[in-house]
Order: C-alpha cells, then structure tokens, then sequence
C-alpha cells in the first residue's frame, strides 16, 4: 500500500473511531445496537460508554433568562429590562409553520428517531470520511436542545460558553445522554417547543417570541411561511445570516429552508416556489431594553426599583441569590410610581435646570404616612451620552447613587424636633446676634466638642433675640447654634437616626459635630422628602418603598419589601414643627416656594458659598427634597447660568424653591387641598 493510501485510511480510521465510540455508547445503552466496526475501535469505544455511564441521570433544564417589566401604579409599563432578551411562550403561541420550517432544515427525522439518529451518524460517518474532514453532523435537534441549555447556563462567560459548544467526544457523549433523557421526559412537541424559546437568533433575540418581534414586529404566532423560514434558516449562523447585515446570505438561506420544505412534503412546490419570490421584507423593532427607555424620565427610579431587587433581603436571602433573580427575569414588577406626580417633576427639574448646564437638580417625592415613593428625577436625563448620567443623584452610594450634598439649613427642623422633644419650648429665646463662637457641646461617647471657628447669620441685619418660630423663618443660624447646645449634640444625632438616618450618602458615619445643626452632613433628596414626611404625618416616620408586588416567570406571586413605620416623635411635635414650617413658606424665606391654591409648609437651604441650595416641604399629601447643586468639584452656584438665566446669588429659597412649587403644583392639580397641623407654639 502506497504512503498516500496509508495515511487517507488512517485519517478516515480516526473519524470513524471518533464517530463510532460515540455511537457505541448511545447503542450499548439506548438500542443495543452493535455496530459491527466497533470491534475493532479498542479503548476508544470503550472509554466513551465508560464516560455515558459515569455521567448522573438527571438533568433538569434551568428557567430561561426572559425580560422583566417594571410598571407604575397606575400599570403603565416604565420600562423593560433583561440579561436576555427573551419572552418564553407556550406551543399554541407559535406558528406550526415555523415548527415544520426549523425541523426540515435541522432535523428532517425528528418525530422518527430517538434522541440519537443512528441513521445519521452513519451518514456523518460516510460523509466526512468521503471529503476527509468533518463537513456534516449529526446532531438531533434534541441535541441541540441541550447544548443551547448548557450555553445558555453558560451566561456571559466566554470560556464557559466555549466548552458548552467544543468539538469533542467527550461534550457529545454528555450531550447524548441528556438528550435520550429529555425524550423520556418530554414530548416531542415539547422538546420543539424549548429549542425555539431557548435559541439564539441573532440581534440580541433569544428564543422565537423575541426574534419575531425583532425582525418582524410580529408575535411568533403569527409568522407567515417566508418569515419562519427566514427565523429557522439562522439557527445555524445567527451572524452569518443576519437579514439587516447579510440580506442575500439570508435570502439565499431562506429560499434553502423553503426547498427542504418542499422536498419533505410539508408545503408544495408552488408555495415554495411563491415564497421563495417574495423579497425578504423586515419590519425591525430595535432592541431597546433597561432603565435608559423607561417613560416620563423615570429612568432614576427603574434604578432603585433594581437596586432594590438586588439589595432587600426580601427578594432572597444572598447577594448572589438575588442577582440570580434578576437575572433570571420575566419577572412583573409593580411600583409606587405615581404617573402624574412623575410627570410634574420632571417637567419642573428640566424646565428650571437644563441637561447641558453646570450644575444638576434631583428631587423625590414621597407619600407621608406610607413611605411610597410617587416620583424621582433629575435634569440631567438616565444614560450614558454627553449631558446624561447614570448615577442617581436621589440617594447614596449603597443603592447607586452619588456622594450626597450638605443639606444646609434645611436640617433645622431635626434640630427644632429633637429640642421640643427634650422639653425645649418653641418660647425659647435667645440673643442671637450676627456672629458668636459655638457653644461647647458633647457627642454621644461624652467627648467635648471643641472648635474656634464662629457662627454667623446671612446678613448682618439679622439679629436677636428670637423665639424657634420667628428663627426658623428667618433661618437664623446663631439661634439653631444655641438651640442645639441647649438640646445636646447627642439627642439631636438620636433624633436623626430615629428619622431613618443613620450614615452619610457616602456610607461615612454621621459626623456628630456642632455644625450638623447647619447641614454639614452629606444627605440625599429621598432622605430629606422622608425626614418631613415625619412631620406631614404627625411624628410618624417611613421607611422609603418603591414596590407593591412581584410576580416571577411561573406567576408566583413573590414578598416584597415593606415600609416599616413608627412614632419617632410625638404628634404635638411633629405638628409644631409644622406649624412652625408654614411660617416659612407664608412670609420667610421659603416664601418663593409657597403653594397659593393649599396649605404648605417648608425650609430652605443654602450652603457655604452657595455651591448647593436646597428647599424641602410638603404638604398633607405629599412630601418633596429638591437640591440644586455643580456635581463634579462643587463650586458656587453664584453667577452661574442655570436654566438660561444668569444666577446672580444662589438661594435656596429662589432657586430650588420654584423647582418645588412646580412640581408639586402639577402632582396635586385635580386634588382637593388638605389641611396641615396648626397649634399653638408656647
């Protein structure tokens, strides 16, 4: 025998080895099929019944990763969010035309053969052995069913996702075991079934309800006969025959399932011949997914509802059970969200801040006495282009949002709370004048808090004596320094923790210092709309909510994290300090911010230099935290250009104030006014 005889018959040895020995395990247990050049195959054949029989018995297909909906309280959807782009449907929510298409095309014998087609592996065998390589398969779309299941449990991983799909015996042996497996569990129809919910059809598509809709914005029921041969012809190359990238690969792919069709009988010549001169026409419905589509630039609060998902304990007991959640999808998220007041704010923040500007707003709404947070928005809109952000500037680092801002003054009224609760009278008075030293005060381990820097008032005019009510409307900081000494550096932080404040938004500790009283802490808008929230519902404090009800992809309806709430105060401080906020918006400082049309009350803050302004308020309904601040290395707001006006000085009160008034106008139109607390203050 010549050299080149030689070694053509060794190659053609070696391939049909590598096919028999797998076909010898699936034979040896499935059929008892003896092949009669198994013989003579040695430890090849062997090792491979030796790694079908090691391998366990079960195998159970994990739920596919499908798209999340996040709905509003009114069920308008916000937004939809997947890993995987897949909407799994069941047999009768697919068309029978795309059944026959995918399996002349993949597998002709699929209702006649077993898991294994013994007929094809034969035919494989002869094929590549005539060309000299491995030019045809032999995989059943049972097969094929259960690679595309370990490719999809694969996830992201591209090793992972490589050993799913290797060329190896040992991967076939595996995956013929699963497969004979599958067709003892389930029927064939079945099985035809999960191959077209779990497969991959290019552009972002998983699954056939998916591919449908993205191809031809149709529902996979309603595929035409050129439409799902189009759809089967790209399981073997979802990039090759991409119909937007490649239209005459797909066409011609296409018009070869069409043939096959024909060939089989499933439709008639004619019809083939019909759809095969049609054009390949595409009605493409762009992948848009996540919280950057989400409706009324609601997209901030989409973020927290997942931040919320993969943070409560409520939704699973790990961090990486929880992500295993989300990830798994098809989950129906309904929200807090209140569409109106949505839309009310953000109207106001883009209209009073634009997107290009220097400096960004952000404000939360919530309801008092429930915690539900009814809306959330920045002006800078959710995403990742020029002008756009990600970071949700509404609450701390711990739910993905920034660093927080200095509350300013705005933080009075905590002060104002705790001394009324430590006996302190709204009667008290004291000097006030411009500038004094800061009293000496301890924190809570008993240290004295020492420092030499004074405090002063905004102006110099402004000056004692004054009583709570008249120092709060007027915003007088040596009265807040005084009161605070007075009510003791301690209670004043023990009162902030009971208002559901317990670190700064950059996960530091609360920094228990004498110009806490002024706002030196770093908080968020969610956490300031929450704090007098307290006060609209008369001392009782909320735990911020942003979920009413999931359901996961089985329709099991699943717990979710509730507002926890509490007295922290008692009523006749909570309405004191209302009363006292009325005063504000009526003829203080808030007055910019005040409703006309019902009863409001508020504080205004405003930073050092001015580089952060803020206004807080309420009314019985609704509670609102708007700050307006430069997010990258603050600077002052003064001589800024911010909603296409020149900011001559920064105030909280006439520059977040109005940011408040329009939103809550707008939230509250329709809506019969309430009535705030007013009680005496002696």
């Amino acid at each position: 025998m010549s050299s080149s005889h030689s070694g053509s018959f060794v190659h053609k040895a070696r391939l049909t080895a590598k096919f028999l020995g797998v076909s010898a395990a699936a034979g040896v247990l499935t059929a008892g099929i003896a092949l009669p050049a198994v013989g003579g195959l040695g430890l090849g054949a062997k090792g491979a019944v030796e790694d079908f029989n090691s391998l366990p018995d079960d195998f159970t297909a994990p739920p596919l990763s499908q798209a999340s909906s996040i709905y509003d309280a009114d069920g308008g959807l916000i937004a939809t969010v997947y890993d995987r782009d897949r909407t799994v449907v069941p047999s009768d929510q697919i068309s029978p035309l795309m059944k026959s298409a995918l399996v002349d095309i993949e597998d002709n014998r699929f209702y006649q053969h077993g898991a294994i087609d013994m007929k094809g592996v034969l035919r494989a065998i002869n094929k590549n052995a005539t060309s000299g390589g491995v030019s045809q398969g032999a995989s059943t779309l049972t097969q094929q069913y259960v690679k595309n299941v370990f490719v999809d449990e694969a996830g992201d991983d591209p090793a992972a996702v490589q050993a799913a799909q290797a060329q190896t015996v040992g991967r076939k042996v595996k995956e013929m075991k699963y497969a004979i497996k599958v067709e003892e569990t389930l029927s064939k129809d079945q099985i035809l079934t999960n191959y077209l919910n779990i497969t991959f059809f290019g552009e972002q598509a998983y699954g056939i309800e998916a591919a449908s809709q993205r191809y031809f914005s149709a529902h996979a029921k309603d595929l035409t006969l050129p439409q799902a041969a189009l759809l089967a012809g790209l399981v073997q190359s979802p990039s090759g025959y991409d119909p937007i990238a490649n239209p005459k690969a797909a066409k011609d792919r296409r018009d070869t399932v069409l043939k096959k069709m024909a060939q089989y009988g499933t439709i008639t010549q004619a019809q083939a011949d019909e759809a095969i001169a049609s054009p390949v026409t595409l009605n493409v419905t762009l992948p848009h997914q996540g919280c950057i589509t989400a409706q009324q630039g609601a997209g901030f609060f989409c973020d927290y509802v997942k931040q919320e998902v993969l943070q409560d304990p409520a939704f699973g007991t790990s961090t990486a059970e929880r992500a295993a959640l989300w990830k798994r999808g098809g989950l129906q998220i309904h929200t807090t969200l209140d569409p109106k007041a949505q839309a009310a704010l953000q109207s106001s923040v883009t209209s009073h801040v634009y997107a290009g500007d220097k400096a960004a707003t952000a404000m939360s709404v919530v309801q008092p006495g429930t915690g539900r947070i009814l809306a959330m928005g920045q002006s800078r809109p959710y995403g990742v282009n020029a002008n756009q952000t990600q970071i949700n500037l509404n609450v701390g680092k711990s739910m993905g949002g920034g660093l927080g801002f200095q509350t300013g003054s705005t933080f009075k009224p905590i002060v104002a709370a705790a001394a009324l609760e430590n006996g302190i009278t709204p009667s008290q008075s004291y000097a006030s004048p411009y500038s004094m030293n800061w009293p000496a005060m301890k924190d809570c381990s008993g240290a004295r808090t020492s420092t030499r820097d004074e405090v002063h008032n905004d102006a110099k005019s402004l000056v004692g004596p004054f009583t709570m009510a008249p120092a709060m409307a007027q915003s007088v900081n040596t009265y807040f320094a005084s009161l605070e000494a007075d009510t003791g550096l301690c209670n004043v932080a023990q009162m902030t923790n009971k208002l559901g404040i317990e670190q700064q938004a950059n996960g530091d500790k609360l920094a228990v210092v004498p110009s806490m009283a002024l706002g030196s802490n770093n908080l968020t808008p969610l956490e300031m709309a929450s704090v007098y929230a307290t006060f609209a519902a008369h001392g009782v404090s909320c735990t911020p909510t942003a979920i009413t009800s999931v359901t996961n992809a089985d329709g099991k309806t699943l717990s979710v994290p509730r507002a926890t709430c509490s007295q922290v105060m008692s009523t006749q401080t909570a309405d004191q300090v209302t009363t006292m906020l009325k005063g504000v918006v009526q003829d203080g400082t808030g007055s910019p911010a005040g409703l006309t049309d019902r009863d409001s009350a508020g504080k205004t803050g405003t930073t050092n230099s001015g580089k952060q302004v803020w206004f807080v308020g309420y009314t019985p309904e609704l509670a609102g935290a708007t700050v307006v601040s430069d997010t990258d290395a603050p600077t002052s707001l003064d001589g800024q250009r911010i909603g296409g006006k020149v900011v001559d000085q920064a105030f909280g009160g006439t520059l977040a104030g109005p940011i408040w008034r329009d939103a809550m106008s707008g939230a509250l139109k329709g809506t019969a006014p309430g009535q705030l607390a007013d009680v005496p203050l002696n």
